[in-house]
C-alpha cells in the first residue's frame, strides 16, 4: 500500500504560470490514494478555475477567506486541523515573504499561519526574484521554523530567462511529501545498499550480464531515504534516477563492486545487498574487438567472481545483513541454504522465472525469509511497496535486537 493511500493533503496554490503543473500535482497524488484539499489564493485564479482542481480531487475547492467549509465550520481553522501535511505548490515570493512573517490576509496564509502540520513549499519564479536577498531570508526564516522546501529548478523561465526558478518537478515534489508521511524509524542509520547488474566484459563491446533493472535497490534507497537513513547506493549500469538525498557510487564489474562495498562497509549499521551480480567472469579480456571474420571461440574461459556477499557474512559483526535471492525453481529451499550459509539476517526471495514480476517489472511478489525458520509470503505490489515491507520487517530485526540484555559482567 502507497505511503499516501488514506493520507490527507492540503494543497496551497498560489498565482503563477507553474499552476497548471499544480493539477499534475494532483493527479498524482489521487492516482496513490491521498485525499486532496486544495485553496486556492485569488492570484491563482487568474491562471486556472477552481473547478479544474475540484474536479480532479471530488472535493470542494475554498478560494475565500470568510466563507464556510462543509456548512458549518471555519474554513482555514478545519483546513490547518485536517490536513496529515500542507503543501504549497507552486509558492511565490509572496506567500512565501507572509508565511516567514506572520501575515494572514487572505484564505491560503491564515491557514499557513493556523496550522500545526508539517508544511511543504515548492517555490516557483523569477530567477532574480528567488535570489532577491529578502526572498532568500525569508526561506531561510521558514526552514529555521522546521518547514521543508523543494528547490526550484534550472531551466526556461516563463518571462524568457533562463536559470533558476522553475517549479521542481513534480515527481520530487511527490517525493518529498512521502517522506514527510513516512516513519522515521531508520533515523541516522548508516545504510549500504547495492542495486542492478554488473557487466563482465569479454572484449571491449562485448560482456556478461543478468536481466536485472536496478530498480528493487533504488526503491530499497528511495525507501530507506524516505525513512531517515543515511544511504550509500553502489549501483551497477542502469537508466535508473540516483533517489534524492542518497550517496551514489557507479560500478560495472563484480570485482569493482566488491572494492565499493569494501570501502563504505565499515561505516554501515544496515547492509542490503539486492544487487544481481554475475557469479563468473572471462578469465581473459580481449583488448580489441574480436571481429566476426576472426571466428567467435566457442566456449569461453570463465573464473568465479568475488562472492561479496559471503564475506560480508563472515565479518558482519553486529550489522543486519540483508540479501536476496532470484531463483527459477525450489524458492524457498534454495534461499533457506543461501540465509544460513552466507550468515544473513533475512533475504528477499524472488521467482524470476515469471514474466510479471521480477527482472525489470514495476511489481514483485516476495518470500521474506528470517533466521529461526520464519518465513513470510508478501503478495504482488510495486517495487516501491515492497521496499518499505522489507524495511518493516527490517525494523522488526532492529527492535528486537536493542531488547536483548547485555551480557553480565
Amino acid at each position: 500500500m502507497s505511503i499516501l493511500q488514506d493520507k490527507k493533503i492540503v494543497l496551497g496554490v498560489t498565482g503563477c504560470i507553474a499552476v497548471y503543473k499544480a493539477a499534475e500535482l494532483v493527479r498524482q497524488l489521487v492516482k496513490q490514494g491521498a485525499d486532496v484539499h486544495v485553496v486556492m489564493t485569488q492570484s491563482a485564479r487568474q491562471f486556472m478555475a477552481p473547478l479544474t482542481f475540484q474536479t480532479l480531487t471530488s472535493n470542494p475547492v475554498v478560494t475565500e477567506l470568510f466563507t464556510l467549509y462543509e456548512e458549518s465550520k471555519i474554513s482555514h481553522i478545519t483546513l490547518a486541523q485536517r490536513g496529515d501535511v500542507l503543501v504549497v505548490a507552486p509558492a511565490t515570493a509572496n506567500i512565501i515573504g507572509k508565511a516567514a512573517n506572520g501575515i494572514a490576509d487572505d484564505i491560503l496564509s491564515t491557514v499557513l499561519l493556523s496550522t500545526r502540520r508539517p508544511v511543504l513549499f515548492a517555490p516557483a519564479m523569477n530567477e532574480a526574484m528567488w535570489d532577491n536577498p529578502a526572498t532568500q531570508r525569508n526561506v531561510q526564516t521558514l526552514k529555521d521554523l522546521g518547514r521543508r522546501f523543494v528547490e526550484p529548478g534550472v531551466g526556461d523561465l516563463a518571462c524568457g530567462d533562463h536559470g533558476r526558478g522553475r517549479l521542481a518537478d513534480i515527481v520530487d515534489i511527490v517525493d518529498e511529501i512521502e517522506s514527510m508521511l513516512s516513519p522515521e524509524d531508520f533515523r541516522g542509520v548508516t545504510a549500504l545498499v547495492t542495486a542492478g547488474p554488473t557487466q563482465e566484459l569479454i572484449d571491449p563491446v562485448r560482456f556478461i550480464s543478468n536481466p536485472s533493472s536496478g530498480k528493487m535497490g533504488y526503491a530499497i534507497a528511495r525507501a530507506l531515504r524516505h525513512r531517515g537513513a543515511n544511504v550509500v547506493l553502489v549501483s551497477g549500469p542502469t537508466t535508473l534516477e540516483v533517489p534524492r538525498g542518497v550517496q551514489a557510487v557507479q560500478v560495472r564489474s563484480a570485482q569493482e563492486m566488491a572494492a565499493a562495498v569494501e570501502r563504505h562497509f565499515s561505516a554501515a549499521e544496515l547492509v542490503i545487498k539486492s544487487a544481481a551480480v554475475a557469479d563468473y567472469r572471462p578469465r581473459v579480456v580481449a583488448v580489441h574487438k574480436v571481429k566476426k571474420r576472426d571466428g567467435i571461440v566457442s566456449t569461453l574461459d570463465l573464473e568465479p567472481t568475488t562472492d561479496i556477499l559471503a564475506g560480508l557474512g563472515a565479518k558482519k559483526g553486529s550489522r543486519i545483513l540483508v540479501g536476496f535471492a532470484a531463483e527459477t525453481q525450489n524458492l524457498v529451499a534454495n534461499a533457506q541454504e543461501k540465509l544460513a550459509g552466507k550468515n544473513l539476517d533475512l533475504i528477499v526471495a524472488n521467482d524470476v522465472s515469471r514474466g510479471d514480476y521480477g527482472f525489470g517489472a514495476d511489481m514483485n511478489k516476495a518470500t521474506l525469509l528470517l533466521q529461526g525458520g520464519i518465513t513470510v509470503d508478501v503478495p504482488a505490489m510495486t517495487k516501491q511497496d515492497l521496499a518499505h515491507r522489507i524495511l518493516d520487517c527490517i525494523a522488526d530485526l532492529r527492535a528486537r535486537q536493542s531488547d536483548i540484555p547485555d551480557e553480565p559482567a
